[in-house]
């Protein structure tokens, strides 16, 4: 009682509290405010190529390093196996103070490998990444009355035979007035930010500072003048006058001489407010394509439905019908000349083949399916957008982890309900605790031998492996066998029906069972091809997903359809005697993952022409693989679980001894 009072004094709290608090929320990042003159620090990214997808670290290249040393900025596990690095860099800017050839550095001469590895980034086209203020830094392109988006600027271009760098830097930096407003608090991480109260007031009601609301930055070759910087500092005026003109090169690179680096910056009020300065990142085009992607999608569950409803009100619903008319006498005479579905009433609960194994890609799927899901509704209502980098990663880590329980409660409920075995739950929960990962630790050890040898900061470091493995064995591993243990408590499902002894003969059929089980995975795929799509092209091309909405409501009509299309084949398959329908089950719709994996290497032939190297394919195939071996549990198990309630439904319905 006393705990119910406190809950309910907290609640008339909140209410009185609430009409009075102008209350401001964007998850993931808040606003940083500074006055004039405040220092503005740069931070660099790991380069990036949609030519290699392999990333590597900005000071592998002889830029300028900052007077203080490279520093790393803090990292979350999402960061690290995303290959992100966020290092600081010497480019210092203060609020709201334009300035205008401001000498970096000098780098010594160009060593023969220098030279060869800044060939080598142009050649593969890699981009420099920024960002400021948590911001990305983006460059606009102007093409065919197009403007285009990217983010980053690149290494140097290549023009005949000789090689530019962009050693000038043209920095456009957006500002927006913070007005004082009743913020009481602010809930979020973001680099360096502070929090926002009311105590904090301008004088006479002015603004007490601005808020960076955009990163721009224009590339520029221009040939120095050696000796005018002979004797000049980091930060010195440069001695003559820079024109940035993004059309020109005037910078080549040559093996044995030096390259300087300067840059400008120009600060401009905009109308964007803090809360909308992610719109020109994450402004996706096609959302019609996405809406007919969902329309499909219901057409195909309309489809589906419709064959799902004449089976159940048709066909089951006369036949039981026939059976409640009959008198005992009668159903025995009638058991004579049954046929169909009926027939396998002594076998339809007959374990199949490996039914540990089954239970465990059971659990396993449904772990996974469950992690996506509450991913993907976490990641729409906004608590992992691209403002909290490494977030989404990070959440799926977790919810992976945590849904271990869930997992070993329904592989050893399962395995009890299919092999009447309880003692066996350790041997269940340890193998649904060590299937999934350790493919995938099978999987990402191969693909990372091949990034560390590339020396790419894409590959885990070792003591994030060692991180991964903690969490592994220290977190997974003992949910998932409290979930066992769990599983052993709760009351096995009793079939309605008796096994016979004797397994009954399967007749021979027209055509394989197993091509109508692969043919089933069209439809399925059928429901979200369009969105694997642009999902693929945030991947590979370096763009921002961020309709996670959409996605959401794709996930949804892929459950119904995976179940629907289970649904149908394991009556199909009971219709013509083949009672071994529990592994069909499963790879009915499971089987969208060869489909999924085709489209893959579609992709990777099509659209992505330009990777270059067997590495980058092995990359791009084995991270498609470890993709695909996730989507078929989670499908799989969508349509076993279906189907095995389908079934028990049936014949519990069904009055044959």
């Amino acid at each position: 009682m006393d705990l119910f009072d406190r809950f309910m004094k907290c609640a008339v709290i909140c209410c009185l509290i609430v009409p009075f608090v102008d209350a401001f929320y964007l998850p993931g990042s808040f606003p940083h405010n500074y006055n004039v003159g405040d220092q503005l620090a740069v931070k660099v990214n790991s380069l990036t190529s949609i030519d290699t997808e392999i990333p590597y670290q900005y000071y592998s290249l002889p830029f300028c390093k900052p007077l203080e040393g490279v520093k790393d900025s803090a990292e979350n596990l999402g960061e690290l196996l995303m290959g992100d690095r966020i290092e600081s860099s010497p480019y210092r800017f203060q609020m709201y103070t334009n300035a205008t050839e401001i000498f970096l550095c000098k780098t010594g001469p160009l060593s023969g490998d220098q030279f060869k590895m800044l060939k080598e980034r142009i050649d593969e086209m890699y981009q420099v990444n920024m960002n400021l203020d948590n911001l990305p830094a983006i460059r606009y392109m102007k093409k065919d009355n197009f403007i285009l988006r990217w983010t980053g600027y690149p290494v140097g271009i290549k023009i005949q035979d000789t090689y530019y760098v962009f050693n000038h830097l043209k920095f456009k930096i957006l500002v927006h007035k913070y007005e004082e407003t009743k913020v009481a608090g602010v809930i979020g991480t973001g680099d360096g930010a502070e929090l926002i109260t009311t105590n904090e007031k301008g004088g006479e009601g002015r603004p007490r500072g601005y808020m960076v609301v955009g990163f721009e930055v224009i590339p520029c070759s221009f040939q120095h003048d050696f000796k005018l910087i002979y004797k000049s500092s980091m930060y010195d005026k440069y001695g003559a006058p820079i024109q940035c003109d993004p059309n020109t090169v005037s910078m080549p690179l040559k093996e044995g001489q030096p390259v300087a680096f300067s840059y400008e910056v120009e600060f401009e009020e905009s109308d964007i407010k803090w809360p909308s300065r992610w719109d020109a990142y994450l402004k996706m085009e096609g959302a019609k394509v996405h809406w007919f992607s969902i329309l499909n999608s219901l057409m195909v569950i309309t489809f589906l439905a419709g064959i799902v409803l004449v089976i159940f009100l048709r066909t089951i619903r006369r036949d039981l019908a026939r059976y409640e008319e009959l008198d005992k006498e009668a159903q025995a005479q009638m058991n004579e000349e049954l046929s169909g579905w009926k027939l396998v009433v002594g076998d339809v609960f007959r374990a199949p083949d490996s039914a540990e194994f089954l239970c465990v890609m059971v659990a396993d799927g449904f772990r996974i399916l469950g992690m996506a899901v509450a991913t993907i509704f976490f990641a729409a209502l906004g608590f992992m957008s691209p403002a909290s980098r490494g977030a989404l990663v990070t959440g799926m880590l977790m919810f992976y982890m945590f849904l271990g329980i869930i997992a070993g409660y329904v592989a050893v409920w399962l395995s009890r309900t299919i092999t009447c075995d309880a003692c066996g739950w350790f041997s269940v929960s340890w193998k649904v605790a060590c299937f999934f990962p350790g493919v995938a630790f099978l999987i990402l050890t191969t693909l990372n031998s091949l990034l560390w040898g590339s020396h790419s900061t894409g590959a885990i470091p070792f003591t994030t492996f060692l991180v991964l493995l903690l969490l592994w064995f220290c977190i997974s591993v003992p949910l998932t066998l409290l979930g066992g243990l769990l599983g052993t408590k709760a009351s096995r499902l009793e079939y309605p029906v008796r096994t016979n002894q004797i397994p009954r003969e399967i007749p021979a059929q027209r055509f394989p069972s197993w091509a109508l089980v692969v043919g089933a995975g069209t439809l399925p795929f059928g429901t979200l091809f369009i969105e694997l799509f642009f999902i693929m092209s945030s991947i590979w091309l370096g763009r921002v997903y961020y309709v996670f909405g959409f996605l959401f409501v794709v996930v949804i009509l892929l459950v119904v359809v995976c179940a629907e299309v289970s649904l149908v084949l394991t009556y199909m398959n009971l219709c013509v005697e083949d009672w071994r329908w529990w592994w069909k089950s499963f790879f009915a719709s499971g089987s969208v993952a060869l489909y999924i994996f085709l489209y893959s290497i579609n992709y990777l032939v099509f659209d992505l022409k330009s990777l270059s190297g067997p590495v980058s394919a092995t990359l791009y195939l084995g991270y498609s693989l470890f993709m695909v071996i996730a989507i078929m549990l989670a499908t799989g198990a969508i349509g076993f679980l279906t189907s095995f309630l389908f079934v028990h439904r049936l014949f519990s319905s069904v009055k044959i001894d």
